[in-house]
């Protein structure tokens, strides 16, 4: 018999989302389109819930949870300018579905 080994590789994302009154949201998922769907149903984060719809404005990828939450966490402590600031310098999000 032979054995058959699959590998899959897990991304984890940071993200951020623009709100439909202007304010930025900021979180971490392993599946983008989905997490933006949830969002977007009004089954995402409570600060989202009440800003519907969502836009996604950036996002990174890493491989580890603990890398994309590190920088959730960086990007939560920044000044809405420097969030502006780091949006416009990414490079720019397509994700399709």
């Amino acid at each position: 018999m032979v054995s058959h080994s699959v590998t899959s590789v897990q991304s984890f994302y940071a993200y951020v989302v623009e709100c439909s009154d202007g304010t930025l949201y900021t979180g971490w998922t392993t599946d983008l389109l989905k997490r933006i769907d949830v969002h977007n149903l009004g089954r995402g984060a409570k600060y989202t819930r009440v800003r519907l719809p969502v836009k996604l404005v950036a996002s990174w990828s890493f491989e580890s949870k603990n890398e994309a939450m590190r920088m959730e966490y960086q990007i939560k402590q920044l000044s809405k300018k420097k969030k502006e600031e780091l949006i416009r310098n990414s490079i720019p999000v397509t994700i399709s579905g």
